[in-house]
C-alpha cells in the first residue's frame, strides 16, 4: 500500500515538472527568435571604417539603405530618409554633423540622439561623407566605383 501510494504521489508530480520543462522551453523559443530578429545587421566584408560606423549606430534607425528600419516604425519613430536627395543635398556638412554629433533635440527632432560622446569628429565627418553618398545612390566606400 505505502509502494503504491508513493507512486501515486510520485505520478502527481510528474505533470507540473512537464508543464515547466514545456514552459521553460517555450519562454527559449521566443526569445532565441527575438534574438535573431532583432540582431543588429552587420557591415559587408571589407567595408570601410565610415561604413561600418554607419552600420554600429545609425543603420538600426535608418536602415541598411538609409530608407528607415521597420524596428524605427514598431517603435513609432521616423527617422529622416537618408535616400532623398533633395532633402539632404538642402543641408549643409556641418548641418549633418551637428546633427550627429548633438542629437536632434535642440533642432526640434528629439527622436535623433547624439552620439558627439561616442564617435571622434573624424567618425562624424566620415558619417557625414557617407551620408552624402546615400543621399546621391551610391554608398562612398572605395569599394564601389562612382559613377563617371
Amino acid at each position: 500500500m505505502a509502494l503504491e501510494k508513493r507512486h501515486a504521489i510520485l505520478r502527481g508530480m510528474r505533470r507540473p515538472a512537464i508543464a515547466l520543462a514545456a514552459a521553460i522551453a517555450a519562454v527559449g523559443i521566443l526569445t532565441g527568435g527575438l534574438a535573431w530578429l532583432l540582431n543588429d545587421p552587420k557591415p559587408p566584408r571589407g567595408a570601410d571604417r565610415a561604413e561600418r560606423v554607419y552600420y554600429a549606430f545609425c543603420a538600426g534607425c535608418h536602415g541598411v539603405d538609409g530608407r528607415g528600419s521597420w524596428r524605427a516604425a514598431l517603435f513609432l519613430v521616423r527617422p529622416g530618409d537618408l535616400t532623398d536627395p533633395e532633402r539632404v543635398g538642402q543641408r549643409s556638412d556641418g548641418y549633418l554633423a551637428d546633427l550627429i554629433k548633438h542629437g536632434g533635440a535642440p533642432i526640434g527632432r528629439p527622436g535623433m540622439p547624439a552620439f558627439g560622446s561616442t564617435l571622434s569628429d573624424e567618425d562624424i565627418r566620415l558619417l557625414t561623407r557617407y551620408v552624402r553618398g546615400i543621399s546621391k545612390g551610391r554608398h562612398p566606400s572605395p569599394r564601389v566605383k562612382d559613377a563617371p
